[in-house]
């Protein structure tokens, strides 16, 4: 793939035009309050591992509608606390998957949380709340409205597993950061944007954002989904952006007040560049960009992590 997306000099200015829905903050106001009704009812189970240098716990919190969302919660074997507590979403169908995937913060000396998004293929959390007619894939599940649709159940138990990551006894509540790479991206700017009090928030290759240019430059999954859905559907792009506007990274950027660090790839065709640039032009907060100039979707990698560990251990004081 090479360059398809605009120009280097206009995307490092580029805006979304698009208007935000006017109850936007009414709407995740009343989401949360309606999650937050359930008890969080997390429990950690110690699980016994070959993983000598780091502890692992099984955790199960109440997530949207009180539903259990699972989770490995993880901290370097001979830690006391209290530590900075990482809390980490998944790219698009990914999950908890084994303990042994999460080494990188226990063995930085950081609690960290690997949390499932409901219903995808690489976790153990079902979503039981069904579905009106939908493409294959979880994107256009319930689009039909803001109050069905899936992804305001996803944010709303992105926002619980920071409240259950902080309750572990190791963790310490005022050095919480959310990280996340596409998908886990786009949560994490929600996260951000939900939950005011964050230290840090690392946004990689961030998928959920600037819907309205993105099913019109590329045809690739994720956003592909929702072209799919629309060329059966038609007329229906009005009813469907108006629900993806509730859940669009730019509009949680806009409230995004904690140091924040993105990456970019500009050959990106799953998360096109000028989509990544316009939460990060919105973000409201202290913000930084990596830009990788000849890579797609995986963005920096893991020379990205180790870019990405180090700016969190300067910004809480670590580095």
């Amino acid at each position: 793939m090479a360059l398809f997306d605009l120009p280097a000099d206009q995307l490092r200015n580029y805006r979304s035009g698009t208007a935000e829905p006017p109850d936007f903050d009414a709407f995740w106001d009343k989401t949360l309050t309606e999650t937050r009704a359930h008890p969080l009812a997390v429990t950690f189970e110690p699980v016994d591992t070959p993983l000598t240098g780091v502890r692992v716990w099984d955790v199960t919190f109440a997530g949207y509608g009180g539903h259990p969302v699972k989770g490995w919660f993880t901290a370097p074997a001979d830690a006391t606390g209290p530590l900075p507590v990482v809390v980490q979403y998944p790219g698009y169908n990914g999950g908890r998957g084994l303990p042994h995937s999460w080494g990188l913060w226990p063995l930085a000396g950081y609690a960290h949380l690997a949390v499932d998004v409901r219903g995808q293929g690489g976790g153990d959390t079902p979503d039981p709340v069904g579905s009106a007619p939908s493409t294959a894939g979880f994107m256009t599940r319930g689009v039909e409205h803001q109050d069905t649709y899936f992804y305001r159940r996803v944010h709303a138990d992105a926002v619980r597993a920071v409240e259950a990551a902080r309750s572990h006894p190791l963790a310490d509540p005022t050095r919480t950061v959310a990280v996340g790479g596409s998908q886990g991206g786009g949560i994490t700017l929600a996260v951000g944007a939900l939950v005011p009090d964050l230290a840090a928030v690392a946004v990689d290759v961030p998928f959920l954002c600037h819907f309205e240019r993105a099913v019109t430059i590329t045809d690739a999954n994720p956003y592909g989904e929702i072209g799919r859905y629309l060329t059966v559907h038609r007329g229906a792009e009005g009813t469907v952006l108006r629900t993806l506007g509730y859940v669009d990274g730019v509009f949680f950027a806009a409230r995004g007040r904690a140091p924040a660090l993105f990456s970019v790839g500009l050959m990106d065709d799953v998360c096109p560049p000028s989509t990544v640039y316009a939460a990060y032009n919105a973000y409201a907060g202290e913000k930084r960009i990596e830009v990788y100039p000849f890579n797609r979707h995986e963005g920096g990698g893991a020379h990205h992590e180790a870019v990405r560990l180090r700016w969190v251990g300067e910004v809480l004081g670590r580095g």
